[in-house]
């Protein structure tokens, strides 16, 4: 099977959707006879991957968000020569813009089957960007044009496929989740980033994601504030970076934290970002708009609990005080979970072992569930085409 995962974000960016590509294309390299990762040029991005192929087009970084990159393939003679000699048996989106209408026109061309996941609340996306109802409405009708032209539409989890809904997608949605490997604690990597961000022996609290209002992030910084204001001791890690950035600076700076909060921007080395989830106490991750977050997981494989929003998209995977905690969306119920979380530290870390047991799902065995429904839609595809080609 020769496979093709179209997406417009990808290493070496270390977001989810980018990640949940990458694990995609390393299994698939491995158990297909050809994986192929189509997207806009990234920077150093190291060509000669030896598992799965890599085929770019000319991109250029978003603004405020330099770690992004956009293309226009169709406007790219070299890439438009090098990927029609790429012959594909399915596709596999995970955008519903550029690279998303590439994987449409590809598989339209070679008559192969279309697979497309939904990741992301693109109607908050809209609204962000142009605080506008109607033209969010607008935009989410071509994403939902998009979806509707596939030939299987996936959400990686029940409340995903709610969203979807809500959008106004009819047709069927199979729930496919995202894996997770457990990792084991590395010693060298965890003094490597305690060195690295100066983090001492109060409690240490971590946010790992786009500095984006859209995370929620004002509700982490007023719970530290008042956790802080009681006169508890601790640290807040703050990894990433995004469009929000310099407000969120700002506004730590005018809450009196900047001896408190350490941000660290974007982190493209997986071994610091894995000995920030092993060092931490407790990752924090309040976000009501993310749908299925890769950072919990992750955290949870190196076995660090997460505090999440109550009836958030995110807290899907949580029970309450047995493999992670929630907190209603307000100031003062997130600084009180912290509070009993830097009480109970015995407590918190059965609830870490807890996540660890729960939550992460190998690769290899989502991987190979994909792979098999991969088999199913090109067998009915050729089925339909044979009988087409008999009419």
């Amino acid at each position: 099977m020769k496979v093709g995962q179209f997406t417009d974000t990808f290493l070496p960016v270390v977001d989810g959707v980018g990640r949940v590509v990458s694990h995609y294309a390393r299994q698939m390299g491995e158990l297909c006879e050809a994986c192929y990762v189509i997207t806009p040029q990234q920077n150093n991005l190291d060509p000669e991957n030896p598992v799965y192929n890599v085929v770019e087009y000319n991109g250029i970084a978003v603004p405020k968000m330099h770690q992004y990159r956009i293309g226009l393939p169709a406007l790219d003679p070299r890439y438009q020569s090098r990927i029609a000699k790429v012959k594909l048996d399915i596709i596999h989106a995970h955008s519903p813009f550029a690279a998303g209408h590439e994987a449409y026109r590809v598989s339209h061309r070679q008559g192969i089957p279309l697979v497309a996941t939904f990741h992301s609340k693109y109607y908050d996306d809209f609204y962000q960007v142009t605080q506008s109802k109607t033209l969010s409405k607008l935009g989410n009708r071509i994403v939902m044009n998009f979806f509707c032209k596939c030939d299987q539409v996936w959400a990686v989890s029940k409340s995903t496929a709610k969203v979807l809904r809500s959008y106004g997608y009819k047709d069927s949605i199979e729930v496919i989740e995202n894996g997770t490997d457990l990792k084991e604690l590395d010693m060298k990597a965890i003094q490597m980033t305690e060195e690295l961000y100066n983090i001492g022996s109060e409690p240490m609290l971590l946010f790992v994601g786009q500095m984006n209002w859209k995370k929620n992030i004002r509700r982490i910084l007023e719970a530290v504030d008042t956790l802080v204001r009681q006169g508890r001791k601790l640290q807040l890690i703050m990894a990433g970076q995004g469009p929000s950035e310099r407000e969120i600076h700002e506004l730590t700076a005018s809450l009196g934290l900047d001896d408190v909060v350490t941000f660290t921007g974007h982190i493209n080395d997986a071994r610091i970002l894995d000995g920030l989830y092993a060092r931490a106490d407790l990752f924090v991750f309040p976000s009501l708009y993310d749908n299925a977050p890769m950072v919990v997981r992750e955290a949870a494989a190196i076995g660090t609990p997460s505090l999440l929003a109550a009836g958030s998209s995110a807290a899907e995977v949580v029970r309450d005080g047995e493999n992670g905690l929630l907190a209603n969306d307000n100031t003062m119920d997130m600084a009180e979970r912290i509070a009993w979380a830097m009480d109970h530290p015995k407590e918190l870390k059965e609830i870490g072992k807890a996540a660890r047991q729960t939550i992460p799902k190998p690769w290899r065995d989502i991987v190979l569930e994909v792979l098999e429904r991969y088999e199913d839609l090109i067998e009915t595809n050729q089925r339909i085409r044979l009988r087409n080609s008999r009419m």
